[in-house]
């Protein structure tokens, strides 16, 4: 067999569990009430493959969100991602997932989270520190110190394709 071949047969470390949640968090991310589309993000946390807990990025309770105010502060202000992420009206939605979890007496200990965008070094704390044990991400966020704790800690946080569940099982 060529290294071609090979390569091609190795095992997803993503089953089609992974695969399905991840579309439960793209879903939950259209919930979001960020006046940009391409921060709409959604969090799903998941044990033995039971939901736990999902969230989106939004303005806390009784906050006017970007979208009912008619403009976003960070674009307005010429904010970069990634950077200070405390000059927003929205909460992420891993914090509000913690913060969910929390109001509802759950823990996310020994969990598995599934974001649409690779947490924040804010939120990737706070998601270690709440017990998670593996988060998985669709689409990068341009914040590389979340990246370097979990190498540091050999945390499992995976970037997952395109492909469909049917591909692994």
């Amino acid at each position: 067999m060529t290294a071609e071949k090979s390569a091609e047969h190795k095992k997803s470390p993503f089953d089609k569990w992974d695969y399905r949640y991840m579309k439960m968090a793209e879903l939950v991310g259209q919930w979001s009430n960020c006046i940009r589309d391409e921060r709409h993000v959604g969090s799903v946390a998941v044990f033995d493959k039971r939901v736990i807990c999902t969230a989106y990025n939004g303005a806390p309770v009784g906050v006017k969100s970007c979208r009912e105010r008619g403009s976003c502060l960070r674009l307005e202000l010429g904010i970069q991602s990634a950077k200070s992420p405390e000059i927003c009206y929205s909460v992420h939605s891993e914090q509000a997932l913690v913060c969910n979890a929390a109001k509802q007496g759950l823990s996310l200990n020994g969990s598995t989270v599934y974001c649409t965008h690779q947490p924040c070094v804010i939120c990737f704390k706070l998601l270690i520190n709440s017990g998670v044990k593996r988060i998985i991400y669709k689409a990068e966020y341009p914040d590389e110190m979340s990246r370097l704790i979990a190498k540091e800690l050999n945390f499992e946080m995976l970037q997952i394709g395109e492909e469909t569940e049917e591909t692994n099982d």
